[in-house]
């Protein structure tokens, strides 16, 4: 491997999560996450007139050289992205590996979170506010060192079937709700269900059990289908909570059986030694697991090993 690759992979390793014993990754972890959170801080803050006016410069400052660091961010990115390609990398494959980290969720994400800086500094006359709330997408940033992200996508690709036929069966039950409504109400509501797009809205706040009650029936039939279409509402929704929460719930019994067998593994010689602790450390984290919950799953293991 050539100081060129070697320094490559070391930066992809620095701007991933980090591995178990990696302390400048895990403080460059750190330092880019407490960034976001300053953001995020700084640009809510910043709607406010009066505190914006009192520190205005604070604010710029922060700007400025948060987009500089998440600037420099998105470039290595893009130039370590060859770097987690097995095996041989051609100049072809390097771009290929390149245009599919900046067409990857991720790398869209890291390039909203700097482009409103840009665009303001070369089109002044667009729409500041617009700029100042697409700067909140740096929240998302944060999904490169928490997989709470990953693990939603997962769950519900998991569950994909059943998560597609209740999100079937709403948008029938949301469709059904909204033309009935709107030929029970639009003769006679003064304001509301004038037509099936409008009655939409009140649908779906019903559906979802919102119920913000700017919009009401006021005939006997409309009154009798918000009721019947507010009982269905509560039904699917919760069919489809329960469906994620299954398959989070699977997710997490999952994983624990791997880590269970892992340790299993680990034991077969009747000790942990240094590197097995490492493994199962880097596991741990891996899965999102508490420090109490793998520390039981091992005493578990090292108790039934005991008794036999």
């Amino acid at each position: 491997m050539s100081k060129y690759q070697e320094v490559q992979n070391r930066l992809n390793q620095i701007l991933e999560r980090a591995d178990v014993g990696d302390r400048v990754s895990r403080r460059i972890d750190l330092f880019l996450t407490a960034l976001v959170i300053v953001n995020i801080i700084s640009i809510t803050l910043e709607s406010v007139p009066h505190i914006y006016a009192e520190y205005k410069t604070l604010f710029t400052w922060i700007e400025i050289i948060s987009v500089g660091i998440f600037t420099v961010e998105y470039l290595c990115r893009v130039w370590v992205a060859p770097s987690k390609i097995s095996g041989p990398c051609s100049f072809a494959d390097a771009c290929k590996a390149r245009a599919k980290y900046m067409l990857s969720f991720s790398g869209l994400v890291d390039l909203l979170s700097i482009l409103p800086f840009y665009l303001r500094a070369f089109f002044p006359y667009l729409d500041l506010r617009i700029l100042r709330a697409l700067r909140l997408l740096r929240i998302l940033k944060l999904s490169h060192y928490n997989s709470a992200m990953e693990d939603l996508f997962e769950a519900i690709n998991e569950e994909r079937r059943s998560f597609y036929a209740a999100s079937y069966l709403f948008a029938i039950l949301f469709i059904l709700s909204s033309t009935l409504m709107y030929f029970a109400e639009y003769r006679t509501h003064p304001t509301g269900f004038q037509s099936i797009p409008d009655s939409m809205y009140w649908a779906l706040i019903t559906l979802t059990t919102v119920g913000y009650g700017d919009i009401t029936p006021i005939t006997v039939a409309g009154k009798l289908i918000a009721v019947g279409s507010a009982i269905l509402g509560v039904i699917v929704v919760a069919l489809i909570t329960g469906i994620v929460a299954s398959s989070f719930n699977a997710q997490l019994e999952r994983r624990n059986i791997i880590f269970e067998d892992q340790v299993r593994k680990a034991l077969l010689d009747g000790i942990l030694d240094h590197t097995e602790k490492a493994d199962l450390e880097r596991l741990r984290k891996q899965f999102g697991m508490t420090k109490r919950r793998a520390d039981a799953l091992i005493h578990q293991v090292q108790n039934m090993r005991a008794k036999k």
